[in-house]
């Protein structure tokens, strides 16, 4: 017999998923062998046979993937087999897990060894395939049930179109639940709805929605997602928290904030309590826009209703305040959460100390870096880019160096991020010897420099009036396998043109469009601005004929 190794079972972990589809099919699986459960121990049999039967039948609790195909392994040599509930616990069981892949490859092999699949097995399958995102197998699978004569449920169609939606299919996905509608034979419920509805809004489409539910005729966004409620509604499904809350979040991502308050209005009529996640969202609509009077209302609303404001409420005030520079605001937030006996997590401290950062206060900056130490609150290289960015752009390379040197002699793992800004903070000092050198000294370090970096030594260089040096990194990066992206180009054009080189710029112009990319802002405007001097140089001429 074929065994199936551990070592080829290994899942993923997706870190996006728009709902539960493992939770959803483990609760069905649950059902349907409690079901089977009570018929069994239902019929009459005698003491010894009963102990007898539940010794060579029941299933235990699998502790791993390998207990579990030791298991699975034993079951099939049984004579006579056992039933295909017993298989199906082991299943669900690894579903649990994780482990799709091994789930899929055991009930390849019982049905080699003849075990025809029910509804159950087939809806665990197809899970697995949504979750190792092999959507073509997950349609196969419906296909099984047909062939079979089998029907799905809401659950195997929810499952199917979380899969695509995870995939950010939204077509196959809509055309599997205007089936659903089409048929009459598994009428959607709140979770299909939901499912569909979250990954639209997840995607800011939430005009797909809208023509996925009787493709209506767009008339402004809070008609829309208002329609979408009445829709659901008039099938008596009645929108729970989860879904309200993924309209409120979606229309805020869009700036539709009124909207979106309009909603939690509806939620509120319909005896749907917002909770946390409802009001963040709408906190965060309110951050987006700037309206940092209404974010704080809605924060003091939390505030009131007792023990609903958390860490993320707190930090998307932080960053409101802090984005639309009101750091002073965004402090006073901070503090607040000490009296409500919520603690900063990482994300809350980097913000903050960016915040301090940007608004020239490089003192307050690293003395809530101080803090953040003294409270145990280790920080990550986000937390360092940020400080080093600070005082880079405050003039500090001094002590930006010291900081990088501390870094290093803790056996930090440096990114190319962190020794860009540093580069970019020497270029800007005009230390351009130390940059070149800096730059140099990437490959003992390990590091392998990117398109930034070269782009941010170009720079560099060009301000400097190194042309030439500017030139030579151009093609050392092509030839190094790092191409040059538009903003690389547009940087290496205006430093020819500032430098009144016309003629070099224009070759770079050519490779530049040959390429795929195109002039930005600041470029155009260099360029109009020669257009507009009242001796235009003749290869600017030449090169815009050939052009028109």
């Amino acid at each position: 017999m074929m065994r199936i190794t551990s070592s080829c079972c290994s899942s993923s972990t997706r870190g996006n998923s728009v709902l539960l589809p493992t939770t959803t099919v483990v609760v069905f699986i649950s059902n349907y062998m409690s079901r089977t459960s009570r018929a069994f121990h239902s019929q009459p049999s005698d003491p010894a046979r009963s102990r007898e039967t539940h010794r060579g039948n029941l299933v235990p609790r699998v502790r791993d993937l390998q207990h579990a195909l030791n298991v699975f392994d034993e079951m099939l040599q049984r004579r006579p087999m056992p039933s295909i509930f017993r298989f199906i616990q082991i299943l669900g069981q690894l579903v649990k897990m994780k482990h799709y892949s091994a789930v899929i490859a055991m009930n390849k092999q019982m049905v080699q060894c003849g075990i025809r699949p029910d509804q159950y097995t087939l809806s665990i399958i197809m899970n697995c395939f949504c979750h190792s995102t092999q959507m073509g197998f997950s349609l196969s699978v419906l296909g099984h049930f047909f062939k079979l004569g089998l029907q799905p449920s809401v659950i195997t169609y929810t499952t199917l179109i979380n899969g695509f939606v995870l995939k950010n299919r939204i077509q196959e996905a809509a055309g599997i639940f205007s089936k659903m509608l089409q048929g009459g034979h598994c009428v959607p419920d709140v979770v299909t709805f939901s499912t569909i509805i979250n990954g639209l809004c997840r995607r800011g489409d939430n005009n797909a929605a809208i023509q996925l539910l009787r493709k209506m005729d767009e008339r402004g966004q809070f008609e829309e997602a208002t329609k979408l409620l009445y829709e659901m509604a008039s099938r008596n499904i009645y929108p729970n928290v989860v879904t309200y809350s993924v309209l409120v979040d979606g229309l805020c991502k869009e700036g539709k904030v009124v909207e979106a308050k309009s909603v939690v209005e509806i939620m509120i009529r319909k005896d749907v309590e917002p909770n946390a996640i409802t009001y963040n969202s709408l906190m965060d609509g309110y951050c987006l826009r700037g309206d940092m009077g209404e974010a704080r209302k809605v924060f003091d609303l939390m505030l009131s209703k007792g023990g609903m404001v958390n860490v993320v409420s707190c930090n998307i005030l932080i960053n409101g305040y802090s984005k639309h520079k009101k750091i002073d605001q965004a402090n006073e937030v901070f503090q607040e959460m000490f009296r409500l006996e919520i603690l900063p997590k990482i994300i809350t401290y980097n913000t903050l100390i960016d915040g301090f950062c940007k608004a020239g206060r490089m003192q307050e900056a690293e003395k809530l870096f101080s803090r953040m130490l003294s409270c145990g609150q280790l920080p990550n290289v986000q937390t360092y880019a940020i400080l080093l960015d600070g005082l880079c752009s405050s003039q500090q390379l001094s002590r930006a160096m010291e900081l990088l040197r501390e870094m290093e002699d803790n056996k930090m793992e440096l990114d190319i991020v962190i020794y860009n800004i540093i580069i970019k903070g020497m270029c800007k000092a005009g230390r351009l010897k130390s940059a070149t050198d800096f730059f140099s000294s990437l490959s003992s370090k390990g590091v392998v420099p990117d398109v930034r970096t070269y782009t941010v030594m170009i720079n560099g260089l060009c301000n400097g009036g190194l042309l030439v040096e500017a030139e030579k990194l151009l093609r050392e990066m092509e030839a190094k396998g790092c191409s040059p992206d538009g903003c690389t180009y547009n940087i290496i054009i205006r430093g020819f043109i500032n430098n009144n080189e016309i003629s070099r710029a224009v070759q770079h112009i050519e490779e530049m469009k040959e390429m795929g990319f195109s002039a930005d802002a600041s470029t155009m405007e260099l360029v109009i601005d020669l257009l507009s001097k009242d001796k235009v140089d003749p290869v600017l001429l030449s090169f815009l004929k050939l052009r028109s």
